[in-house]
């Protein structure tokens, strides 16, 4: 896959780090009118669709016979595991402590991208990404409190590295499949599965369909779903997946912003720390080694 501009990037990543920010206050407030595993599959369903029609005037590019197992490992890892368990694991964790662990990703993409894609792994990459999961628990700590299950543990934890394998994979296979047709159906395929776990184990008649719902669940559907994960998937594939890995430290700081605007919940010591331990794990990560230095000058590449 090509490589992005600065520019480019920079903007991607602003707008990837705002949406799936956003989606957290929003999601929690959508949860009120639908039961979550319902929830879940209408909204990846929808974005699915939308990307499916904007992938329909490149079939070609679609290749189904011969990367088929590409779209299924990816919908599994990325759609169906990591908004399964995050959906079911809810129950058991109190949201702080459990978005905390989730967003052990990051530092799980660094370990999987240095083991199989043979991207560098400094001393200083690594305590970054660590940095950055510190700061991402200590400002989730008020979330800690209340009955610690270890099942819940177990679910969060399998949601960060479903998601971290996922996206390791996509970039492993990202010059295999087109990138628009491998989102659009990963993102679909999971829908689907999520909505019939949803008709199991809960009734449509619990949706309250009321506008503020529907608006809320269109703008996820379109910006969150479609549009974030082709930026998301478009990052790690022009990029180092673990450089991209690290920004995604700033999804809760954006998620706890916005509550604190919206939902009225009030500014802490925990957000001012963590913010600093985030930046520091950002500055770690995306810092450039400098060329060793010899006696006839520096060194070239």
């Amino acid at each position: 896959m090509s490589s992005l501009s600065r520019t480019r990037s920079a903007l991607y990543l602003a707008f990837l780090i705002l949406v799936w920010g956003i989606n957290w206050p929003l999601t929690k407030y959508a949860l009120s009118y639908t039961p979550p595993l319902l929830f879940a599959g209408l909204r990846t369903c929808i974005g699915g669709l939308i990307l499916l029609l904007l992938a329909l005037p490149g079939y070609r590019k679609l290749r189904l016979r011969a990367t088929w197992p590409i779209y299924l490992i990816s919908s599994l890892l990325n759609i169906i595991l990591y908004y399964g368990l995050q959906t079911i694991g809810l129950n058991y964790l109190p949201a702080g402590l459990f978005s905390s662990i989730v967003f052990l990703q990051p530092v799980l993409i660094g370990i999987f991208s240095w083991l199989w894609l043979g991207e560098s792994m400094s001393a200083r990459k690594l305590t970054g990404l660590i940095l950055g999961f510190v700061g991402v628990g200590t400002i989730s700590a008020g979330g800690f409190a209340g009955h610690i299950s270890l099942t819940g543990i177990l679910l969060a934890l399998g949601s960060a590295g479903s998601w971290a394998l996922g996206t390791v994979y996509m970039k492993k296979c990202s010059d295999k499949v087109d990138m628009v047709w491998v989102v659009a159906l990963q993102i679909f395929l999971g829908g689907l599965m999520l909505m019939a776990s949803g008709f199991i184990w809960e009734r449509w008649s619990d949706i309250r369909w009321e506008p503020s719902f529907v608006y809320n669940l269109l703008f996820i559907s379109v910006f969150v779903i479609a549009a974030g994960w082709i930026v998301y998937f478009k990052l790690v594939g022009s990029g180092e997946a673990s450089k991209v890995g690290a920004y995604t430290f700033l999804i809760p700081l954006v998620a706890i912003s916005c509550s604190v605007a919206f939902l009225g919940e009030k500014i802490t010591l925990n957000l001012v720390a963590g913010l600093v331990l985030i930046i520091a794990s950002i500055v770690l990560v995306n810092a450039r080694s400098r060329p060793a230095q010899t006696e006839d000058g520096p060194a070239r590449g």
